[in-house]
């Protein structure tokens, strides 16, 4: 008879993942998996089939969190209606709120009965086996080294055409209103030969677009290879500075990234997020950007603010000036880049002015896509210890909607300027809206919505017929809006023959 499918050994415990917050959340999630399924667990999708429920958590704004505590009392009805002839339902926190909350987790509900910080996965079957004698178990011991290079998450997703790889965890910045290097502790990056070797597998299984992830992405160094130990730091540009000393050695970011892009050329490679700060001025990666057809022309560079002030509050290491010369060379170096950004609305201190700053800022640089969120104060960080979160609620919100109503007026007129253009774009499926369009995204991570019809293919070498996830077909972009571009459909054709064509 056929062996059973991997992960599906019968009576194997179910377990339940939920992920919130960002995508490395998600990579977490896959990253747990991983080892749980080593260990002899099936995975489900109903909450109901599940003996373990598993929540990988986010702290980085107080909405994020109130969203776990509530999602765990319904848990505890759910495991209060467990009939007792199954075995009792096992919940655990995992990521970033397990490592800030650790003791008031587990005292708070008495229904949370692991917690796991975000270097504690190799952990979680010691963790799940402790709980199953019915004590509670937790780890959230970060570590220096832990970047799980060896542990290859599981594709999940069957028409998974995109996927993110994490390159390093971490962040020693300090920026002063984030609690990120507390929840996931001092930055370190993985070894150059592992990432490659996902990445290969992931075009082996017909992924057709990687992003590159962490929390600081352009900061990138692997040490593990010992020639490589004594390269000199690369300097900063003008302007930026680091709140650490500047860190000898390793592979770089722009070493790691011509790797990647050698691998597939009909694979797209994005990247996020990096720091304004480690664009240093010889620019080999925007130059690589450039010049590689299957890196995408789009970059995240989070400006947070638009006043120089606020900026230095944040312990940024830029001011405005330095900033917008940073954008202006990356106009420069990659023409027909695509930005995007973050922006916190209120934070400690910030004046009307300094608020009218960022709202010219916006102005100025017209992103595509934007991340605005109002500032959320979070304990342990520098501004919780040294500054006043003195900005009203309801000044914070006003702004905030100001920042939104001026991101969204300037994405219009940047997405304006595509129409007529042909874009070429990566289907990813259906539209959520009609079965009868299809859905992708563009070079600058812009979502793209066509008809789907009947499509000649350009290099002739398949027949007419539909596009399909994974499929790049050029699309005349007919009108735009702040979020999406619409278009109809040319032809299939592949990224190589497109960026020949250009």
């Amino acid at each position: 008879e056929p062996p059973p499918e991997p992960g599906s050994t019968p009576g194997a415990p179910k377990v339940y993942l939920e992920t919130y917050g960002c995508q490395m959340n998600v990579s977490d999630t896959e990253i747990a998996w991983a080892i749980l399924q080593k260990n002899g667990y099936a995975r489900t999708k109903e909450l109901g089939e599940a003996d373990v429920v598993l929540l990988v958590t986010c702290s980085v704004r107080e909405k994020a969190e109130q969203a776990i505590w509530n999602r765990l009392q319904h848990l505890r009805t759910l495991k209060a209606r467990r009939p007792q002839a199954r075995a009792p339902l096992r919940v655990g926190i995992l990521g970033c709120m397990a490592e800030r909350l650790k003791e008031e987790i587990l005292h708070r509900e008495k229904l949370v009965d692991v917690v796991a910080g975000p270097d504690a996965y190799r952990d979680l079957p010691r963790l799940l086996a402790v709980a199953e004698s019915g004590q509670q178990a937790a780890n959230v011991l970060l570590s220096l080294d832990e970047t799980y290079a060896d542990v290859l998450p599981v594709q999940t997703s069957a028409g998974g055409r995109t996927a993110f790889v994490s390159i390093m965890r971490g962040c020693d910045n300090m920026c002063s209103y984030c609690i990120v290097p507390f929840t996931r502790g001092r930055e370190r990056s993985r070894p150059i030969a592992s990432i490659l070797q996902e990445v290969r597998m992931l075009s082996d299984q017909g992924v057709k677009e990687v992003t590159l992830l962490g929390q600081n992405v352009n900061s990138f160094r692997d040490l593990s290879e010992v020639q490589f130990q004594s390269v000199a730091a690369p300097g900063l540009s003008r302007g930026f500075s680091t709140v650490y000393k500047a860190k000898q050695g390793g592979l770089r970011f722009a070493h790691l990234l011509d790797q990647v892009s050698r691998i597939d050329p009909e694979m797209r490679i994005r990247f996020t997020s990096p720091h304004p700060k480690d664009f240093p001025d010889e620019a080999s990666v925007l130059q690589l950007i450039q010049e590689r057809h299957n890196i995408c022309k789009q970059l995240h560079l989070p400006a947070q603010s638009g006043s120089t002030r606020v900026l230095e509050a944040m312990r940024r290491g830029y001011t405005r000036e330095a900033y917008l010369e940073l954008v202006h060379h990356v106009r420069d170096t990659i023409p027909g880049v695509s930005l995007s950004s973050d922006f916190i609305a209120g934070f400690c201190g910030e004046t009307e002015e300094d608020h009218q700053q960022t709202v010219s800022l916006l102005r100025e640089v017209r992103y595509n896509v934007g991340f605005l969120f109002a500032y959320s104060m979070r304990q342990k960080t520098r501004a919780h210890h040294w500054l006043q979160d003195d900005v009203p609620v309801d000044v914070k919100k006003r702004r905030l909607e100001q920042l939104i109503a001026t991101f969204r007026e300037e994405a219009a007129r940047a997405n304006a300027a595509l129409v007529g253009q042909a874009q070429l774009v990566l289907v990813e499926g259906p539209s959520k809206r009609s079965a009868s369009e299809l859905c992708g995204r563009n070079d600058g991570n812009i979502k793209v919505i066509f008809p789907d019809a009947e499509l000649e293919d350009a290099a002739k070498c398949g027949a007419p017929g539909r596009a399909q996830p994974g499929d790049y077909v050029m699309v005349k972009v007919t009108s735009a809006n702040s979020q999406t571009l619409r278009g109809v459909p040319l032809c299939r054709t592949t990224l190589s023959r497109a960026a020949a064509s250009h």
